[in-house]
């Protein structure tokens, strides 16, 4: 059977991880995220694909093409989140196992973060937990 396919799909801005609002997001960039995530996988032993976009379009076509092939979705769609029901769209057409992600507590943020289009059709969300949020998704994304 091989192992578990899962797409990782960073949405906007988040290839500014280390030098946007370090005191939400942290100091990690974001090579040492995907390098992270990478390692984390291989543990694991999860086959893990990494993409990032900050448009909205080509996220829905990354989720279009490639998310059937996966057997899990870990997303963080950023500030879609709260915006795109193209991507929740995207991600319900492709029928795959989605686990929301978020390196913030959205809870804790803003009132206009607190809506999410993509926590109810998720398996589940891991958030508020920094970069640890990925590992932890990814934990759970090999019982799913």
């Amino acid at each position: 059977m091989g192992r578990r396919k899962v797409l990782v799909i960073h949405g906007p801005n988040l290839n500014m991880l280390g030098k946007r609002e370090t005191g939400i997001y942290g100091d990690l960039d974001y090579d040492g995220l995907n390098l992270k995530i990478v390692e984390k996988a291989g543990e694991l032993g999860l086959e893990v694909e990494i993409k990032q976009s900050n448009h909205e379009g080509e996220l829905v076509d990354i989720i279009q093409s490639q998310g059937s092939m996966a057997d899990v979705i870990i997303i963080n769609p950023a500030a879609y989140t709260h915006t795109s029901i193209a991507i929740r769209d995207a991600l319900l057409a492709v029928n795959t196992k989605v686990i929301e992600t978020h390196i913030s507590n959205i809870h804790k943020r803003e009132e206009f973060r607190r809506h999410s289009y993509v926590s109810d059709i998720a398996v589940g969300s891991v958030i508020g937990f920094g970069p640890d949020s990925y590992m932890l998704a990814l934990t759970a994304a090999v019982s799913i």
